[in-house]
């Protein structure tokens, strides 16, 4: 688990949302020696799966981050409670899941044509700030 992201999420007042199976170890060992805190480690919240995270968060709006997005970033109204997904950096969101989204709920980082993607806590970092700008930066000091 990139503590980037975790960090990110804890300094932006977004909750973390993980879903199993993940592609790496997670315990308190893993965690201390990232340097998180517990603070910082109270922001995620851990779903057994796919159709588990559906049916406890219950998402009014759902957005996934993909390269195969029709939608950049900044254009959606984000809002109080709306969700944004990432997929592993290696493969990204699975195929069923992008496609049982609305295309517009499909969104993607503007690049240069035959550029790599950004790595995955880049790319985090970038939707949350534009989600939390155009929410006024609501509990910024």
């Amino acid at each position: 688990m990139n503590n980037h992201i975790i960090r990110l999420c804890a300094n932006t007042g977004f909750q973390l949302h993980l879903i199993k199976p993940f592609g790496f170890e997670l315990d308190d060992k893993r965690m201390r020696r990232a340097g998180l805190d517990y603070h910082e480690w109270a922001n995620v919240k851990i779903h057994e799966n796919y159709d588990d995270f559906l049916s406890s968060e219950n998402p009014k709006v759902l957005y996934a981050a993909s390269t195969k997005g029709t939608q950049r970033y900044d254009k959606p109204n984000y809002q109080p409670g709306d969700f944004i997904m990432f997929g592993p950096e290696t493969r990204g969101l699975p195929q069923d899941v992008r496609e049982s989204l609305p295309a517009e709920h499909v969104v993607r980082l503007p690049m240069k044509a035959d550029s790599r993607s950004l790595n995955l806590s880049n790319s985090v970092a970038i939707f949350v700030f534009e989600a939390w700008r155009q929410l006024d930066f609501e509990g910024c000091q």
